[in-house]
């Protein structure tokens, strides 16, 4: 079995919470109260993605050649 690696974004919501995004996979977003609900939810996610892909017989992406960049702006408000 080959282990992929993906990358999520978890943003802290105002009400609490946060939320998690997979770039890898369009439209998986999910939602966990804790930083480790969230992780673990993503994970359920992305399995759950992969699944899908697989019975459609659909490319499963990897982020092998996916290069990541911080650029900070300057915004005045």
């Amino acid at each position: 079995m080959k282990v992929l690696n993906y990358r999520i974004l978890l943003r802290k919501e105002p009400e609490g919470g946060y939320t998690v995004t997979v770039p890898s996979f369009s439209g998986c977003i999910t939602y966990g109260d804790t930083i480790e609900e969230a992780i673990d939810m993503a994970k359920e996610a992305i399995e759950l993605y992969i699944e899908s892909l697989k019975e459609h017989a659909e490319v499963i992406p990897t982020e092998e050649s996916t290069l990541e960049y911080t650029i900070a702006i300057e915004a005045y408000a």
